[in-house]
Order: structure tokens, then sequence, then C-alpha cells
């Protein structure tokens, strides 16, 4: 990690994984610059930040020109986080969705250019669609339908990749690209779609667990903390890696395991409930994170049981919204 203090722009800063992100760069000793519109982000993730004096949050929207606070500093780092993860969000407007990935990186990339700043762009393992490969390996070109309901964010992640190499090709800008695969973690938010999160509210209030399908389909499971390494640790490596690098869990396990270890540890009564898979949903994921321990000696360290405790206590504090029967899907 670098020594001196670095001017930082994380776009999508007051999120779940961004406002982690921040603390830990603010931590480091960097001056952080926090662009949010706040679609799924909250200031209360910032609360601890916002006093400190190396600390700016700004409302704003990528899809709109930057504002004036972004466009006056010069930035060392730029961190592209922005863009809602939950199909049940991104699903309700899918043109912004797209917008955000597509004109908010290309956006983000010119920035770069003008300040020789370094960009990472938070990439998904959704680019990889319903896979053929298995684990998916960066090579694999992904089996996505491209005309879908999800293809609003999957197709747009896409295409900010390509937009991000296509700058480094053009020596344009120095890019980093990491395709994240499931995180959670405290502060995610009930309500919006994610399976640990689903699972663990539900738990709590005792209500019926909810699966989509028959709970074979599987995910891997990668602790914020643990990819908020990973990602720093790409950030800052020397090289760029020419490609995009999976950052994730390659423990995979089926939704229903999963179930019943929230079970176990939140000593729930809860039932499950099997319900209709949606729509393009993917059956298996798991992570060849094989460069991303060449390159970047990284790998996860923070057990499940470990990480879902930590999640498990953040949710009982408190901190969830009043809790209702959730009707998002599971999701990466």
């Amino acid at each position: 990690m670098p020594e001196k203090t670095l001017s930082i722009l994380v776009a999508g800063g007051a999120g779940f994984v961004g406002s982690h992100l921040c603390e830990r760069l603010i931590a480091d000793g960097h001056r952080v610059v926090c662009l949010d519109n706040l679609q799924t982000g909250s200031r209360h993730n910032l609360r601890g930040l916002e006093p400190h004096d190396r600390f700016k949050f700004c409302t704003a929207d990528l899809t709109e020109p930057l504002p004036a606070r972004v466009t006056r500093t010069r930035f060392d780092r730029i961190y592209n986080l922005a863009c809602a993860a939950s199909p049940p969000i991104y699903q309700r407007d899918p043109e912004h969705t797209m917008l955000t990935s597509v004109v908010g990186t290309d956006r983000l990339l010119r920035l770069a250019e003008r300040d020789g700043a370094r960009l990472l762009q938070a990439s998904t393992s959704e680019v990889y669609g319903d896979p053929i490969a298995h684990p998916q390996v960066e090579s694999d070109w992904g089996n996505v339908n491209c005309t879908g309901p999800r293809a609003c964010y999957d197709e747009g992640k896409r295409a900010a990749e390509a937009l991000c190499f296509d700058f480094e090709r053009t020596g344009r800008a120095d890019v980093r690209v990491a395709r994240i695969f499931n995180t959670y973690g405290p502060r995610l938010s009930a309500q919006d779609g994610r399976v640990v999160s689903n699972l663990v509210s539900q738990a709590l209030a005792g209500e019926d667990i909810t699966v989509f399908g028959d709970g074979r389909q599987t995910r891997s499971f990668c602790f914020v903390a643990d990819l908020v390494e990973g990602l720093m640790r790409l950030m800052e490596h020397p090289i760029s890696p020419r490609g995009p690098v999976n950052l994730g869990n390659p423990e995979e396990l089926t939704i229903c395991q999963l179930v019943d270890i929230v079970l176990d540890l939140t000593g729930s009564a809860s039932k499950v409930s099997y319900q209709r898979l949606p729509v393009d949903d993917p059956k298996r994921r798991r992570p060849d994170i094989s460069r991303a321990i060449e390159l970047l000696g990284w790998r996860p360290t923070t057990s499940l049981g470990d990480g879902l405790r930590a999640t498990i206590a953040w949710f009982d504090a408190g901190a969830r919204p009043r809790s209702r029967r959730s009707e998002t899907e599971l999701v990466a």
C-alpha cells in the first residue's frame, strides 16, 4: 500500500461495500471524496466519517455531469463502485442502471485521464451470466441473456469493462477491473434482495425463510472486509493485470446449506418457503481466484461462521428496518 497520502474519489461510497472502503482509506491516512446518489447508499453508513477533516461527501448521480466539488479536485485514485446491485432495485429503472454503468464509467475514466489517476472499476460475477464453465475464470466470456430482465445490469457492467480496457489499450488511463462475487457483512440492507440479508432478517424475525427454486443453486460468500482488502491490493498493484481479476470466496455451498447455517447461528425456528426461481438466476457461482492469489497475494481469511456472526450481530442490534416478508430474490 502507498506510504504517501493520496487524494481518492470513491463513487458509490455510501453503499454497503463503498462505506467500508471509505473507512479503510481514511484509516490508512488518505483524503477521500465520497460521491453517491443515495439510491441504495445511506449517509448513516458514513456517520463515523463525516466529522473527519480528510473526508468529504458529495450527493451526485453519475448519469449527470460531475459536480464542481469533484471536477475542482485532482485525484490520485478513483474507485467506481456506483450502480445498484440488487435485481429488484436495478430493474425498477433499467435505463438508469445501464447509464450508470456506461455513462458513469465513461465520466470517471475521462476524469482519470485528466488527472493521470488510476481507476478501479467494480465489475461483477454477473458478467459470467449463468455460467457454462465452473468455477468461473477470468478468460470465460460468459453466458448472459442480453435481452432479459437482468441485462441492464449484466450488460451495463460488461460495457463498462470494455470502456476501461479501451482506455487502457489506447494509453488514456491506468485501470484495474475487479469482478466481485457475492459479498456480505454489516450494513447490508434487509430489503435489497441480497441472499444473506434476506435469510438473516427473516430468521431473526421468526418469519418463513424464502428460498427460490429448490435451493440447490450454489453461491460463494466473501466477507466485506476481505473484499475491501482485495480491492485495495488490486488498486495498488504496480503493474496493470491487463485484464479482470476475480475477487470472491472460492468456498461453494448451496442456498439450502446456507439456510441451515443461518438457522443454527440465530437459533431461529423459521420454516422454509420455496418459491419460483427468478428469470436468468445463475445455477452455480464460484470464483477461480488463482489470478488474485498470484498477482496480489490475496485470498479471503474470514470464515463463513465468523462473518455470519458479525453480520447477525449487526442486524440483531437494530440496524435492520422493521421486518416484513421479503419479496426479493436471492442475488449476487
